[in-house]
């Protein structure tokens, strides 16, 4: 599979819930530091540092996703 059509599968929302396998990739990072890390910050860069490990992602990208990932429900 070319790396391109990855990308686009990665960004693709999963019939089940919504979320995209960028975002679940995400959330079980940011999931593993907040064990690793009981109570403490999670430093965004940190958490970039991981996910990137996993998936192509811009910085911008990433700040979005993140930011409504994490935004309390209204």
């Amino acid at each position: 599979m070319s790396h391109r059509r990855e990308d686009e599968l990665d960004r693709m929302p999963d019939v089940r819930d919504g979320l995209t396998r960028v975002e679940r990739v995400i959330l079980w990072q940011l999931s593993l530091l907040e064990k690793e890390r009981p109570g403490r910050h999670i430093p965004t860069a940190q958490l970039y540092g991981r996910v990137v490990e996993h998936v192509d992602l811009s910085v911008p990208e990433f700040q979005r996703l993140l930011a409504r990932l994490v935004k309390p429900n209204a």
